[in-house]
């Protein structure tokens, strides 16, 4: 696909919006595409391009394009991808450090989250596995999916309650 003439599929203008605007803004958006749909997000500040590189990694969306805007701010043209089949909308990566702690920072993140909510916890602790799970029931946390992303390394899809 050559970049030149993208057709992009919705408009977003979050200029003049600080962060993490922006990139709330395109995740809403983003998730109402249909895959390889494109979404021209527009934004003045300076934290977005970050924001937005390092969400797009971390969902399997892509960043196609970034160009500076003659009346200010930067245009960022991104993909959507097919990503996982649960959407998360917290990402706590917490390899390499031991149980409890993958649970404690767990449950500090979901206390700030909405219900329903969905926090994918990634963890290689040994135990973690029924930890999470005796976790869950206990606490009224949906585990929605589970999966090893890696050997002994395990992503957990947890829904607020």
């Amino acid at each position: 696909m050559t970049h030149q003439n993208l057709h992009t599929n919705v408009k977003l203008d979050m200029r003049g919006l600080s962060c993490p605007a922006p990139l709330l803004g395109a995740k809403r958006i983003i998730n109402d595409l249909e895959n390889e749909q494109i979404l021209l997000l527009m934004s003045d500040c300076p934290g977005t391009g970050d924001d937005l590189f390092a969400w797009a990694e971390q969902t399997n969306n892509q960043i196609l394009k970034t160009e500076a805007i003659a009346d200010g701010g930067t245009a960022y043209y991104v993909r959507k991808g097919t990503g996982e089949s649960v959407k998360a909308n917290v990402i706590l990566d917490i390899r390499d450090v031991a149980c409890p702690g993958p649970i404690v920072e767990a449950k500090k993140l979901l206390n700030g989250m909405k219900s329903g909510e969905v926090l994918k916890l990634v963890s290689n602790c040994p135990g973690i596995h029924s930890d999470i799970i005796g976790w869950a029931s206990a606490t009224g946390v949906k585990i929605v999916d589970t999966s090893e992303i890696a050997a002994d390394e395990y992503a957990f899809f947890l829904e607020k309650g």
